[in-house]
């Protein structure tokens, strides 16, 4: 059942995709959702379990860890709770499932801190909770009925979310949850998947393990690494990009040899995977978004890596058993942020971070992903910035998974993250420091100037597939074919008499013509005004603003 849920998603990812309300280029739910059962999926296979609570939870542990977005998570904590009722189980009756999803409903309303109707969360508790299970049902009108419980209750989701009606779609989550219900019905119905089973060949994670250990890094000094970063990168294809660029993978892997070493490119009809070693990793991202879109993003610096594993440690220390411990001491505070671009990566480095895992906008990482960049710093308090409100509980659970030492600050956009760490204090507790940062967040508007993927009508404004957009926080309020007055269009909506600093962050589509005139623009417009320009090499988004 869990397989052929993961497989009907997989077959409808673009249709879950399109369901996006605004026309941004944002993590797409479909993608996400598919990303993350996916994982849990393969956990399964990797179990060999011939128990039902042991299935499951090997289903649950995949989940958690691979779950990215806020679709992804709330997935998971779906099968989370599902697991827990029937993890001493080797063997389930009907009342036993129905038992099960009701408690998955109950922990995942628990798990998002203000539940939206209107979403895959009334999806999933509508499913369940409208009728009694009788130990007379057979699993498969159990699981039917399930399932058009769920299909009527998507059909009224526009009915309790009022954006959905003005654009004309169902939920994309729910809708996603509906699609996994259908492979679930025809699991037990005996229809398996037509998909042919994925190649015995190694993946692409375990290619890359075998690469390195034949590398044998360990033997070179720092000096002798001649492409210092480790850079991994996931590709969703993009029909248009690939109209205007033809992808042939040996041609591809020929271009990218260029720029590094230990290459390894893997693809079918929908992704495509790329692991290499080079110098500039930007070039690698930028090559490999001709094709589609950028889904998740891993960069490593090999250097400091290398250096970190053979620096002499000198705090060597006698434990309580009379073994010696040469591991360092902690720091009393580190920080993991999120972000997406060389520039924006330097600010919140030179703000003191010491893990930045890339992702953002249509690569949102993995629950994995944070909870590795976590385990990389060593500190005793933690402070965890996603800077993105869909990285958000994907941040929350892995704060959960690894201990209290973890404090996420929900920052939802970039200048939020950086308002965040500009005030923290090294000299305040960990519960000040919070609650600080919590307050920053809050005194700092933030604008964005991005592209619409498709034509739309939001909010009396006539949007066209290719228009620049004007975002102040999540509300679109500026649209048209030009960048620079769009961008002028919503600093005027931002910015007023009360404000002092505007901090301009400059995205990789920016040219030196639309610099100026954007410039020109800010002096005249807002003399009194203290302007700040960076270069952060972020893509798809022109500009982010931060307004104080």
């Amino acid at each position: 059942m869990f397989k052929e849920g993961a497989s009907a998603l997989s077959n409808n990812v673009k249709q879950v995709d399109a369901l996006n309300v605004f026309p941004v280029p944002d993590g797409d739910t479909g993608t996400n959702m598919h990303l993350t059962i996916s994982s849990g999926v393969e956990e399964v296979k990797t179990s060999n379990q011939n128990h039902a609570g042991e299935v499951a939870k090997s289903f649950s542990k995949g989940l958690l860890m691979g779950a990215r977005g806020n679709s992804g998570v709330i997935l998971s904590q779906l099968f989370r709770g599902f697991s827990k009722a029937v993890e001493k189980k080797k063997e389930l009756t009907v009342l036993d499932l129905n038992e099960a999803v009701e408690q998955g409903v109950n922990t995942a309303y628990k798990a998002v801190m203000k539940p939206v109707e209107g979403t895959i969360l009334t999806v999933a508790k509508d499913a369940v909770f409208q009728e009694k299970t009788s130990t007379e049902d057979s699993p498969v009108d159990w699981m039917r009925s399930i399932l058009q419980h769920a299909e009527f209750s998507l059909q009224k989701t526009p009915d309790l979310l009022p954006v959905l009606k003005e654009v004309g779609v169902v939920d994309s989550g729910g809708q996603g949850l509906v699609y996994i219900y259908k492979g679930m019905l025809e699991a037990l119905l005996g229809k398996t998947s037509t998909q042919k089973e994925e190649s015995t060949a190694p993946s692409l994670e375990d290619m890359v393990k075998i690469e390195h250990h034949q590398n044998a890094q360990s033997h070179l000094s720092t000096d002798d690494i001649k492409y210092g970063y480790c850079t991994e990168v996931m590709v969703k294809f993009e029909e248009e990009k690939l109209l205007a660029n033809s992808y042939d993978e040996n041609a591809f892997k020929n271009e990218l040899n260029q720029l590094g070493d230990s290459l390894l490119v893997v693809s079918d009809e929908d992704l495509m995977k790329i692991h290499i070693h080079a110098e500039y990793p930007g070039e690698v991202l930028t090559k490999a978004q001709a094709f589609g879109s950028l889904i998740h993003v891993k960069v490593d610096n090999m250097r400091e890596q290398h250096q970190a594993l053979a620096e002499p440690r000198h705090d060597v220390q006698q434990n309580p058993n009379g073994n010696v411990s040469t591991e360092k001491a902690p720091a009393p505070y580190g920080f993991v942020t999120v972000s997406v671009g060389d520039g924006v990566e330097a600010l919140f480095r030179g703000l003191g971070a010491n893990q930045v895992v890339a992702g953002g906008q249509t690569m949102n990482p993995s629950t994995e992903d944070i909870v590795n960049a976590i385990n990389n710093v060593n500190a005793d308090n933690i402070f965890v910035l996603p800077n993105n409100g869909n990285v958000v509980m994907a941040a929350e659970q892995a704060a959960e998974v690894i201990g209290s030492h973890i404090h996420v600050i929900p920052t939802k956009t970039v200048p939020q993250g950086l308002s965040a760490m500009f005030v923290f204090d090294e000299n305040s507790t960990p519960l000040e420091n919070k609650d600080e940062m919590e307050k920053a967040t809050k005194q700092v508007k933030t604008g964005q100037v991005t592209y619409a993927v498709r034509d739309t009508m939001m909010d009396g404004l006539e949007i066209k597939k290719g228009d620049y957009m004007g975002l102040a926080e999540k509300e679109i309020v500026a649209s048209g074919p030009t960048m620079e007055k769009v961008t002028m269009e919503l600093l005027s909506y931002l910015v007023d008499d009360d404000d002092e600093i505007v901090t301009l962050i400059r995205g990789e589509d920016v040219n030196e013509s639309a610099e100026s005139a954007i410039s020109s623009y800010m002096e005249e417009a807002f003399p009194n005004i203290e302007i700040e320009t960076h270069e952060g090499g972020q893509p798809l988004y022109s500009y982010i603003i931060a307004v104080e």
